[in-house]
């Protein structure tokens, strides 16, 4: 009767956030017909981003890869080097951001909408998104604030410094304004409720399903993944670099290795997945209006995964430790490749070598679910594994997360103790709301609320393309030109 009453509850839940979450992903996905698919202009916005700066910057996503593994290892640190936290620490707390619950979740949801050509265009995507975070990342190091020992940097600050100094004050503070807006609402859906719902689901389904100690108390799941997230977030940015600079290389080698023993053991089905994803990638009658439809399935969800465009990651880049704005663009370029190149790919490869089926195509799936049958159809055991993983990725996104939201929330109100309180405990109970909410408002409201940052951040990345430029190629004559 219990696990009825929360049913009951949660249809409620999910029809009064319904109509927020339809008009929401109707404005912010609003699409035009074009070869044959519907293409939302957002992901247009976002794609235009990646293949500009791509080119703009002469394949700095290629070119800067060793680079940036230089400077993870080490090599141009200085001892007075600015900022808070190392490059390194920078990396992992952005990327803790990137991976989470979408990389495991998204990518099956990708794939039985869009087909395996869906992978292909993810890996495209997340190849050009390196060189937008490299853009975002290096504005936000060049124009961050300290005060009182603390750093502040990421988009908000960059647009509202950077189109100040091209003359333009007003344009660039109202777009500062709206950015902070939207990612203090933002945060509270993919790096929040999105995480905790979808921990949520897989403990509950590894545990015993409906027969689960769970099933009928999700929301305890909550409480313990809030108090977890408090216990991190207290201590500010120092106390979240060191967790994640732990916890993220340990959790993507788990996830990775678990997903790498799988694929092996399927190596025979190895062959035509490949030859699946390319033909799928560019059939012209394929699901969701063919090669068209696949690319947009494939780009919306990688931007969903790895926040290219979005300039979330260049809130915690504008912390590290240097006097190059552009060697933390560098290190921010490593992002996507291990994000969606990696991360991602690998759990297309685990489903499409295992469970897929052409006749799931273009119908709803619960993301979650479908690449746990696809890792226990080989291992018994990998619901273990992938749960503690799918675990840490939600706790980890959700620690970065709360720092993009209070720095976009103090650039609205101000540096304050009660500010930096009071939006943390706001934080950690939206955690815990977001473990008992239906999930299919919730994914069409994430999308919709994180999606909306990238009008005003690529708008200033456009305006600032050539500071970009500048401080990139005087960086390459001092670093690169005798390496």
């Amino acid at each position: 009767m219990a696990t009825e009453q929360r049913a009951g509850i949660d249809a409620q839940i999910d029809a009064l956030m319904q109509p927020i979450a339809d008009a929401a992903s109707n404005f912010i996905f609003y699409s035009v017909p074009m070869f044959g698919a519907d293409v939302p202009l957002i992901v247009i916005w976002l794609i235009a981003g990646g293949v500009f700066f791509t080119l703009y910057l002469n394949f700095i996503n290629f070119r800067g890869f060793k680079h940036a593994i230089d400077i993870i290892r080490g090599k141009y640190v200085e001892a007075d080097d600015p900022g808070q936290i190392s490059q390194f620490q920078a990396l992992t707390t952005a990327v803790s951001g990137t991976v989470g619950i979408g990389n495991i979740a998204g990518v099956a949801v990708a794939i039985s909408v869009g087909g395996p050509g869906a992978t292909f265009w993810l890996i495209a995507a997340g190849l050009l998104g390196m060189s937008t975070k490299l853009a975002e990342c290096t504005l936000g190091v060049k124009y961050r604030k300290t005060e009182n020992g603390e750093v502040s940097g990421g988009p908000m600050y960059y647009l509202e410094q950077g189109l100040a100094q091209l003359n333009w004050p007003k344009l660039g503070k109202g777009l500062g304004i709206f950015y902070a807006i939207s990612m203090v609402v933002g945060c509270l859906g993919i790096g929040n409720m999105f995480q905790s719902n979808q921990a949520a689901s897989i403990l509950v389904d590894v545990t015993g399903g409906q027969d689960s100690i769970f099933a009928d108390q999700v929301w305890v799941i909550g409480v313990v993944l809030a108090i977890a997230v408090g216990i991190v977030i207290i201590g500010g940015i120092k106390s979240i670099a060191a967790t994640t600079a732990k916890l993220v290389p340990g959790m993507a080698l788990l996830y990775v290795l678990t997903a790498l023993l799988v694929i092996i053991m399927n190596y025979e089905a190895i062959p035509g997945a490949f030859v699946a994803i390319w033909q799928g990638a560019f059939s012209p009658d394929g699901v969701t209006g063919g090669m068209i439809g696949v690319m947009i399935i494939g780009f919306r969800r990688a931007v969903f995964s790895n926040e290219a465009g979005l300039g979330s990651a260049a809130i915690a880049h504008s912390t590290a430790r240097t006097k190059e704005p552009v060697s933390e663009g560098f290190v921010a370029l490593l992002e996507p490749f291990i994000d969606t190149v990696v991360i991602c790919t690998m759990t297309a490869l685990v489903i499409i070598t295992t469970v897929y089926d052409p006749a799931l195509a273009n119908q709803n799936v619960a993301g979650i679910e479908l690449t746990t049958s696809a890792f226990s159809s080989t291992l018994s055991w990998s619901p273990i594994p992938l749960s503690v993983a799918a675990i840490l990725f939600a706790f980890s996104t959700m620690v970065a997360w709360s720092y993009y939201g209070l720095k976009a929330f103090t650039y609205l109100v101000g540096d304050s103790a009660i500010a930096d309180i009071g939006f943390k405990l706001f934080f950690l109970s939206f955690v815990v709301l977001g473990s008992a909410i239906e999930l299919s408002a919730l994914v069409a409201l994430s999308d919709a609320l994180v999606f909306i940052v990238a009008i005003p951040n690529l708008i200033g990345l456009y305006v600032m393309a050539p500071i970009v430029k500048a401080e990139l190629k005087r960086y390459e004559a001092t670093y690169l030109s005798n390496s």
